[in-house]
């Protein structure tokens, strides 16, 4: 822990950072919200500026940001808080594709700042648990099921419609476990992708994929009414693994093993504090390669049009 909080800026001020950003920094002594950076939603006692380099100007003593805004468009937001000389905390996902993806990391790469590109599920709170039981056992197959609702998580929001997002918006963070679980040698096999007929993105979908010999069956939905599904089932020759909410629970052949009550956000930041002191990147896209993989081999369907009030 510091002893003087990292003077930090939020970046797009939407719904995630509302409902997690702020009571985060709020709460973290390693942090202090010293400005936000956004057009249209101000943060009542915090000063707001309309560009990073606005902020930066005004108040050099801000030395990291925190990116929440929608993917498209990342690019120019980091090289803009590079040449101001601010560490870099990137909401997931990472960027609008792979190539603005690869290049964010070129850039922090090239410079001195720090860039930790975030996936919140990878620090819920039965992963490392889970990572240190599969240790020393064979998986032989994975099932996942991702199901939620995007009226109740992303109410009325429209760019979650844009291409290349959707129902991977939450399915991105199942991916980002398994390939923390199980390394960045998942590969895509096959993929369907159902698109309402009024959208651009997929409203469901259902992957198969493979590490080495091990089977890997997902099923994400967008559209899941009343209890939401998080679950990740990993049958090994030990025993079968259950993460259920969001990863945050752990059972063993169905019995619940005890682990931390320790938030997602909260980790997340103290993970960026280590990164920003150590001077240290944390860069990992294999979760997003995924996703990019699967709107390149998906087979469409079209489903029924999607309506936020219906």
């Amino acid at each position: 822990m510091s002893s003087t909080p990292v003077p930090i800026a939020i970046v797009g001020i939407g719904k995630i950072a509302r409902d997690q950003h702020i009571p985060t920094i709020a709460a973290d002594p390693n942090f202090r919200l010293a400005a936000v950076v956004t057009r249209n939603h101000p943060v009542e006692g915090v000063p707001a500026f309309a560009t990073i380099t606005d902020m930066a100007t005004a108040m050099p003593e801000v030395k990291a940001i925190s990116i929440c805004t929608p993917p498209r468009g990342r690019l120019d937001l980091v090289r803009e808080a590079i040449a101001a000389g601010l560490d870099i905390m990137l909401e997931k996902p990472p960027a609008a594709t792979i190539g603005e993806a690869e290049a964010i990391a070129e850039a922090a790469a090239a410079s001195d700042v720090v860039l930790h590109a975030t996936w919140h599920s990878r620090e819920a709170a039965a992963v490392e648990p889970a990572l240190a039981w599969l240790a020393d056992r064979t998986i032989r197959n994975v099932a996942i099921a991702w199901k939620e609702d995007v009226r109740v998580w992303h109410p009325g929001q429209e760019w979650i419609w844009e291409s290349g997002i959707g129902v991977f918006d939450p399915g991105i963070n199942a991916l980002s476990v398994l390939t923390r679980l199980i390394g960045d040698t998942v590969l895509l096999e096959t993929a369907a992708l159902r698109f309402p007929s009024n959208r651009t993105a997929p409203i469901a979908a259902d992957l198969t994929l493979s590490a080495g010999a091990i089977p890997i069956e997902v099923a994400f939905d967008f559209d899941q009414r009343g209890p939401q599904t998080w679950d990740i089932v990993i049958e090994t020759d030990g025993g079968t693994l259950t993460l259920s909410a969001g990863a945050s629970k752990m059972a063993v052949d169905g019995t619940p093993v005890p682990v931390a009550d320790d938030p997602e956000y909260a980790r997340l930041y103290r993970r960026f504090h280590h990164l920003v002191t150590t001077r240290t990147s944390d860069v990992d896209f294999s979760p997003f390669r995924l996703v990019a993989d699967a709107f390149m081999l998906g087979r469409r369907e079209t489903v029924d049009a999607f309506d936020w009030a219906s």
